[in-house]
């Protein structure tokens, strides 16, 4: 059984958190949280909120043991941008775009993947 979880609209690039999820991939949810605890990236905050959402669901709703989940796959999108503008020189105005992503994650236990 997988267990799905989604947070939208987080003020980081998704280039940025991708740099993240990438040492994710395939990891034991276990190994996935100790990467996240020491790694120095300001994006390993809101992904590792994302991962204990997702293990609490999967833990809660479905019984599944903590030690036997393991992180299918893990996505970032880019979400919507804000957009502001600067003021330059001659009256001129220059655009701002504060980026947003959206990331997705999908646990499995490994006794029912097998």
């Amino acid at each position: 059984m997988e267990t799905k979880s989604q947070v939208k609209f987080i003020r980081m690039s998704s280039r940025k958190v991708e740099l993240v999820i990438e040492l994710l991939r395939g990891k034991s949810v276990i190994d996935a949280e100790n990467i996240l605890r020491f790694s120095k990236r300001l994006a390993a905050k809101p992904v590792a909120k994302l991962l204990h959402t997702a293990v609490a669901d999967a833990v809660h709703n479905f019984k599944m043991s903590k030690e036997n989940l393991f992180v299918k796959s893990i996505v970032a999108g880019q979400g919507t941008s804000l957009k502001r503008w600067r003021a330059r020189a001659f009256g001129r105005a220059a655009p701002i775009m504060k980026h947003t992503c959206h990331i997705s994650i999908v646990i499995e236990d490994r006794a029912k993947q097998k």
